[in-house]
């Protein structure tokens, strides 16, 4: 099993480029399946997930050319509606295929999806905005069988915003008869860049980014050329590391917007931050000062940044209380933060940190995605040597992480 070794305690420092967002590949990649035409896409992220996905959609009959500039995708022909048990397993975007799936050719068959453990994440609102379009929908044996003669627009409320249910909805909608609205909608990007995507196909979406999202069904759509966006994720836990590590980093090919809840907080920590059109530039406070943090739906602090924001945190001056309103399960790191000497102690979904000067470097095990990456920055801010193990979470997420650090100065080594 692939580790990292990380010899720590070294300022990061100079630029990294950010990758392609895996959050708005993995939907796009999904939403191929809605015309029988070629879509080539740039700024794709080179990560295991998004080989699971090429997997995926092969399995179901469209065909895949990858080069040195990006992906072709052809499904000019679907020829099953089944997506396989053994890949569905590992890849918890997988169920982003029902609403394509089910809108291109009536049917999809899906058994309970996989990926990190951080959580229940319940799919019914993916059914009831289906069932909204029409569907009929079984469950039985661990799999769901959604069918639909004909997709009828609607207006559908989510209880929660949703961000994988919003994409399913979206991607059944474009080709429904008439008219959805679907209220109470996920804000993120990678909603905006799912639309965006959409709309060059030729869908006819109005109002992605906000809480109302108007859909006009379309008979058919056509193929594009489309360059996915940066990933904020990948650009907030660059700058949350050399903010760690006393250094001074700047990350390029951004929108800053998509980070402002990451920047807003790391500069109430007492960091220096320079935000330029497409760039921003970290200079690391000599002692950080610690912050409540909330987890909350964008534009609130991402949940999928808590776990990195925690390492920091446990290197910071004072004490604070992270608090985690998405997902029940997500504070799976702080037990191997813990053993790397950090003062954290979780009640419920509260974690109260009492910040330390410096962490010590030990033997540690990445539980999820962002949980590896939160203990990469604990590694390279500790004294001593941090071994990672299960590093296989971080690589369905970072596109060569370790590679990018070393760049910036990090010892961190594959072993």
């Amino acid at each position: 099993m692939k580790k990292f070794i990380i010899h720590g305690h070294k300022p990061l420092c100079g630029t990294v480029w950010i990758a392609g967002a895996k959050n708005a590949a993995l939907p796009i990649l999904a939403a191929t399946l809605l015309t029988n035409q070629p879509v080539t896409l740039r700024n794709i992220p080179h990560l295991t997930d998004i080989s699971v996905m090429y997997e995926i959609l092969t399995e179901l009959g469209c065909t895949i050319h990858q080069t040195t500039d990006g992906v072709t995708v052809s499904a000019k022909t679907i020829n099953r509606q089944t997506i396989p048990d053994f890949l569905a397993g590992r890849l918890r975007g997988s169920i982003l295929m029902m609403g394509p799936l089910l809108a291109r050719t009536g049917h999809v068959r899906i058994s309970m999806p996989g990926g990190c453990a951080i959580g229940a994440r319940p799919i019914d609102l993916h059914i009831k905005g289906l069932i909204a379009l029409g569907a009929q929908c079984k469950n039985s044996h661990g799999f769901l069988d959604l069918t639909a003669k004909k997709l009828v627009g609607s207006k559908i409320y989510l209880d929660f915003p949703s961000v994988g249910a919003t994409e399913n909805i979206l991607c059944a909608s474009v080709l429904a008869q008439g008219v959805t609205v679907i209220q109470n909608a996920a804000t993120e990007p990678e909603i905006i860049d799912l639309a965006n995507f959409l709309n060059c196909l030729g869908a006819k979406i109005a109002g992605a980014g906000t809480d109302t999202i108007m859909i006009n069904g379309v008979s058919c759509l056509r193929g594009t050329n489309y360059t996915i966006m940066s990933d904020r994720i990948e650009a907030g836990t660059m700058l949350t590391a050399a903010a760690a590590t006393h250094g001074e980093v700047t990350v390029l090919g951004i929108v800053p917007a998509h980070i402002n809840p990451l920047t807003a907080k790391l500069r109430e920590m007492n960091h220096t931050l320079q935000i330029e059109e497409d760039s921003a530039t970290i200079s690391a406070a000599k002692m950080a000062r610690a912050v409540d943090i909330k987890t909350l739906p964008f534009p609130g602090f991402p949940t999928d940044m808590q776990a990195q924001v925690t390492s920091l945190l446990a290197v910071s001056e004072g004490t604070c209380i992270i608090t985690e309103t998405i997902f029940e399960n997500r504070f799976m790191h702080i037990g191997e933060l813990v053993r790397m000497g950090a003062n954290i102690k979780v009640t419920g979904r509260s974690a109260v940190i009492e910040g330390k000067k410096h962490l010590v470097g030990t033997r540690v095990r990445a539980t999820d995605l962002r949980a590896g990456a939160a203990l990469v920055i604990a590694g390279l801010a500790a004294i001593g040597d941090t071994e990672i193990s299960d590093v296989y979470h971080i690589e369905r997420g970072y596109d060569r992480l370790d590679e990018k650090l070393r760049k910036l100065g990090a010892e961190i080594y594959p072993c």
